[in-house]
């Protein structure tokens, strides 16, 4: 059995989302809660959020022992990007991207360890 969290619009880019996304990919979940506690990346909060969600999810919804889950899939898709816009010298105007992601984490059981993700 599959179950999955999502985490929407977080303030940071997908691409340092993804550095500690390939940190937990494939581990036990207590082994990533391990790793995450330990990281020192400012993704780490919400990551740690979204797995906590997923097992939470598996826990009350499909009655899943915690202890028996690993994590499937971990990724983190761009989400809209904010534009905002910095003075610059001379009267003129640069712009910043502020980028967001979506955060999405599937947690499952030993069962189907064999089946393609």
């Amino acid at each position: 059995m599959r179950v999955q969290a999502r985490a929407q619009y977080i303030r940071q880019s997908p691409y340092k989302v993804r550095r500690v996304l390939d940190l937990v990919r494939g581990l036990p979940v207590a082994e990533a809660r391990h790793v995450l506690s330990f990281a020192n990346r400012r993704a780490t909060e919400p990551v740690s959020k979204v797995l906590e969600s997923a097992v939470a999810n598996a826990r009350h919804n499909h009655a899943l022992d915690p202890e028996e889950l690993f994590v499937v899939s971990a990724f983190a898709d761009e989400g809209p990007t904010l534009k905002r816009m910095r003075p610059r010298a001379r009267g003129r105007a640069s712009r910043i991207l502020r980028r967001t992601s979506h955060v999405t984490i599937v947690v499952g059981d030993r069962r189907e360890e064999g089946e393609e993700v």
